[in-house]
């Protein structure tokens, strides 16, 4: 009864402990991306060229995904998982402020590539503690409350911003006013790190994982996810195609992200918990659901197009839930925070590589932008029943 009762209390702190984190990011969500809403358009205001701006872009994820294989690997090496992570904050979050305050556009994409670099110093450990607490809670679940409350701020952010621009009060305020979650969020941070000093004491369990390097098994579920990235369409691009062929007027284009962005929070919690359930099963459901958007966005209209969106954002929810939750049953806690950096090095250069490739086949061929990302997204399954049969 004693032990039962202790278990429960750990539970109970676990789960506070990811709510905490969960609005942390929040709140640092809304900052970067209410930001992200408006940094193409600042740009050009500041007398940046197109060449510049999708070089700043382009340059600036490069960073954001490379710089997390270094972040992971250094939290390992020194356990200063708490220190990297409050780093990574403060650079990711106090750059958007400041953007208020640049007068050339030079500056500005300073300051935007540190965001991005901010954001990839302080993923991989914070991904690392998380995992020790969802151990009790269910990894699914955990990683999916934790991806639920970070996407409410993803469409909180850009509201914000609108709302500061439809004021009539400019970039430069707007850039100023996201200063407020952003105090919020570093705020909740500190508070976390004086509660949860040590969140590897969350998981006291031993596990019968090699921890000398990584398991065959994780890199053949990451060669699975990397086609899953490269065969993802990302949002520029279904934007630019609704504008191009007037699918959606510019006023229904953000809602369309908006929608997206809350079946993302939505599916992050109802996949996680499948997760849970049934195993990394559910990764091959969704392969198959997500699989599913291409046709609709680029070849329907507009009713389609909205319901692609929609499976659009299940298959996003789904990843950033259940790809992280896998993970961590894969790998030794020792070696996560490596383990989390090689992990998103891997999806976000391929993700990359898979945008860049579908951006010249749409210029070329629709249905070959298309087919390339059904068959990238298909081609996962057989390596996801691999990694299926070898969990058993």
């Amino acid at each position: 009864m004693k032990d039962q009762t202790k278990n429960d209390i750990s539970k109970k702190t676990a789960m506070k402990f990811i709510v905490l984190v969960g609005i942390v990011s929040l709140f640092a969500d809304m900052t970067y991306e209410g930001a992200r809403s408006i940094t193409g358009p600042f740009l050009a205001i500041l007398g940046a060229t197109g060449t510049a701006v999708g070089f700043i872009a382009g340059f600036g994820e490069l960073i954001g995904y490379g710089l997390r294989l270094v972040s992971g690997y250094i939290s390992d090496k020194t356990g200063k998982y708490w220190t990297i992570t409050v780093l990574g904050y403060c650079i990711n979050l106090l750059s958007v402020p400041l953007l208020a305050l640049a007068g050339r556009w030079e500056i500005a994409a300073v300051l935007i590539v540190a965001e991005r670099m901010g954001k990839a110093i302080r993923n991989p450990p914070r991904d690392a503690m998380l995992s020790h607490a969802t151990k009790s809670v269910g990894r699914g679940w955990g990683f999916g409350l934790h991806e639920a409350l970070d996407q409410i701020g993803a469409v909180l952010g850009p509201l914000l911003v609108t709302m500061v621009l439809y004021l009539k009060k400019g970039y430069q305020t707007s850039f100023a006013t996201l200063l407020i979650p952003a105090g919020l969020a570093l705020g909740v941070l500190i508070t976390a790190r004086i509660l949860y000093p040590r969140p590897r004491d969350f998981e006291m369990t031993s596990i019968k994982i090699d921890s000398k390097g990584f398991p065959k098994i994780f890199w053949l579920y990451l060669l699975g996810i990397i086609l899953i990235a490269a065969g993802y369409v990302d949002f520029p691009l279904i934007a630019y195609h609704f504008k191009k062929l007037s699918i959606a007027s510019d006023n229904w284009i953000p809602i369309f992200y908006a929608v997206a962005m809350g079946i993302d929070a939505i599916s992050a919690l109802i996949f996680g918990r499948l997760f849970d359930r049934i195993g990394i099963s559910i990764l091959i459901v969704v392969s198959l659901l997500s699989s599913l958007f291409s046709p609709l966005v680029f070849f329907g209209g507009f009713y389609l197009a909205l319901l692609g969106m929609a499976i659009w954002g299940i298959g996003m929810g789904a990843q950033e839930s259940i790809m992280r939750a896998a993970v961590a049953n894969m790998v030794h806690p020792d070696k996560r925070g490596s383990a989390y950096g090689i992990f998103n090095t891997g999806y976000g250069l391929f993700w990359f590589l898979g945008s860049a490739l579908m951006g010249v086949l749409y210029d070329v061929s629709i249905p070959f932008l298309v087919a390339f990302s059904v068959v990238m997204q298909i081609g996962s399954i057989p390596l996801i029943m691999l990694v299926r049969k070898q969990l058993k």
